[in-house]
């Protein structure tokens, strides 16, 4: 596929459907697509050239995905997304200069990068760095240990515009770090557009947090699954944010919801 041509397709939507229908908890990875696939272009973002190389013969081993390019460090990430318009980046983290964080926080503000997922890669070696990624909007993270098909499947996951986590999964990461910043005592952070929020926006927002799924929240409000869908996609213009997992982070920054002691 050229250029400019892929860019084509209808990008935007994705980051407006980032909720889909909220079927979170334990949402299958997608696999590569039946019939003739049309490429997902992919940047890689690592300053070790080894796992470079690793992850570009891994991506161009599938039909439908194609490496556009590779950048050292954050600062080159951000330089190959604004002039390559990738499906994905899978970045790193830790890279000297510009680090993953800072860049992935760059290419989710440009509004010329709407169809640009970013996926961490982490080692997970501190809950920090991961809340940090996805308060920036990372659609996800991912362990550098992971099996080559995860990898395979959560890239072409977070280009359809899904969140690559458990709400349950980062409820609990999000709760650990905030109750390290901040104690059990601690004062909130103050959350813009919060304040806008309806007294039924704030109820669905406290259960986004706790990881439930629309339906169960539906269940739970006594409405349909419809209406905690467009309670969701409110929430998320009002507090700026792309998917699920930063309105996790969102009510807990905020005193919203508060860790639960152990």
């Amino acid at each position: 596929m050229s250029g400019q041509g892929g860019d084509a397709r209808d990008r935007a939507g994705r980051t407006a459907d980032r909720d889909r229908d909220g079927q979170d908890a334990d949402r299958e990875l997608i696999p590569a697509p039946a019939g003739e696939p049309e490429s997902l272009r992919v940047v890689i973002a690592d300053d070790q050239a080894l796992m470079r190389g690793a992850l570009r013969m891994l991506v161009e081993s599938e039909p439908d995905l194609e490496v556009v390019g590779e950048a050292v460090d954050g600062a080159e990430a951000v330089a190959l997304a604004r002039s390559h318009h990738p499906d994905v980046v899978l970045m790193d983290i830790r890279m000297p200069g510009t680090d993953g964080i800072a860049a992935t926080r760059q290419i989710t503000a440009d509004p010329a990068l709407t169809g640009t997922a970013v996926l961490v890669l982490t080692t997970f070696e501190a809950d920090e760095y991961v809340v940090r990624a996805i308060t920036a909007g990372a659609a996800g993270f991912l362990g550098k240990g992971a099996e080559p098909h995860e990898l395979l499947c959560a890239i072409r996951t977070v280009a359809r515009g899904e969140a690559l986590l458990s709400p349950a999964a980062t409820k609990s990461l999000i709760a650990r770090f905030v109750a390290q910043q901040h104690g059990d005592g601690g004062p909130p952070r103050a959350v813009p557009g919060l304040e806008a929020l309806t007294v039924r926006e704030r109820e669905v927002l406290v259960e986004v947090a706790g990881g439930l799924s629309n339906d169960a929240i539906a269940e739970r409000l006594g409405v349909s699954p419809l209406t905690v869908k467009t309670h969701i996609n409110h929430t998320m213009a009002k507090l700026a944010a792309r998917d699920r997992a930063q309105l996790v982070v969102a009510a807990y920054e905020s005193g919203l919801v508060r860790p639960q002691p152990r």
